[in-house]
């Protein structure tokens, strides 16, 4: 029991890290594709360090190593749209935006399993996008930072799926290590090829090395750890709830930082609570459903 409760409160801390990171994506002054190749580069080098530490095997077949490192590049796509939504727009709306990644993954999921869509999900879905319909016609003047929010939840959403069935036969944090690996060259690449890498002076701002440098560690590699970890105890029902919560503790914490700047129309707020109670409730649904 005692147990139960610990896991509980470092799944909650975890999901409050991971509501942060917005945070830090607006106060770090660097535009999005240079801010997550630091955070790839500085979380991989931390997750090296602690399989080093722990001595753990992370060797992988070849086939695996393709498929994590593919993997890889979505992974880095979502980062790259979740910030650049950010930069664009506010924290607020980019979390709420990125919310829907349950619609996309109602539609993505059976569609790559090649398993039934199921009508409970659509609906689901067609709440959200009700929702989605509310934030569009109310906060127009973020139009940009919605869609890339929206892109963010596709590529989260595609990359869930496909790490649910990896993870049948792999370890989650060596998938989530080469994942970072995969997504470190992909970016890396890019980089090189709009010249940005080469003629970076990576002279950042004490501010900026200091918040990249949280980023990668404690909102990366540190919560990824911890985010696994709790997983051996707590039920899947129970993670996905809390999980759920991400963007509710992300829009609290951007209004304690930000204050004004994150205030938002009447109809954003019923957007968002459309979108957010329908997300909070989907796992009720789907466990009382998997009961019938």
């Amino acid at each position: 029991m005692e147990s139960t409760k610990k896991n509980l409160l470092i799944l909650h801390f975890t999901v409050l890290i991971w509501g942060f990171t917005g945070v830090l994506g607006k106060v770090i002054s660097i535009d999005a594709v240079p801010l997550v190749w630091y955070r790839v580069l500085i979380a991989t080098t931390t997750l090296l360090a602690w399989f080093l530490i722990t001595k753990k095997n992370i060797k992988i077949t070849k086939k695996q190593f393709i498929q994590f490192f593919l993997t890889g590049a979505i992974v880095a796509i979502h980062w790259i749209f979740f910030f650049h939504a950010i930069k664009v727009s506010t924290v607020s709306v980019t979390l709420v935006c990125l919310s829907s990644f349950t619609l996309f993954t109602a539609i993505l999921e059976p569609l790559i399993k090649k398993q039934p869509i199921q009508i409970g999900d659509i609906l689901v879905g067609l709440i959200i996008i009700l929702g989605i319909y509310m934030i569009f016609k109310f906060e127009s003047q973020y139009t940009l930072g919605i869609i890339f929010g929206l892109l963010a939840a596709v590529a989260s959403s595609l990359f869930s799926t496909i790490n649910s069935t990896l993870v049948q036969k792999s370890e989650p944090s060596i998938i989530g290590f080469y994942e970072l690996v995969g997504g470190l060259f992909w970016i890396t690449l890019y980089r090189l090829y709009d010249g940005s890498l080469i003629n970076s002076s990576f002279n950042l701002s004490l501010n900026d090395w200091f918040y990249i440098g949280i980023l990668g560690t404690l909102c990366t590699s540190v919560a990824y750890v911890a985010g696994v970890s709790v997983m051996r105890t707590l039920s899947a029902f129970r993670v996905a709830l809390i999980t759920n919560l991400e963007p509710v503790y992300g829009i609290l914490l951007a209004f304690i930082f930000f204050k004004d700047r994150e205030q938002m129309t009447g109809g954003f707020y019923i957007g968002a609570i459309i979108i957010l109670s329908t997300i909070f409730f989907y796992p009720i649904y789907k466990k009382r459903k998997s009961k019938v």
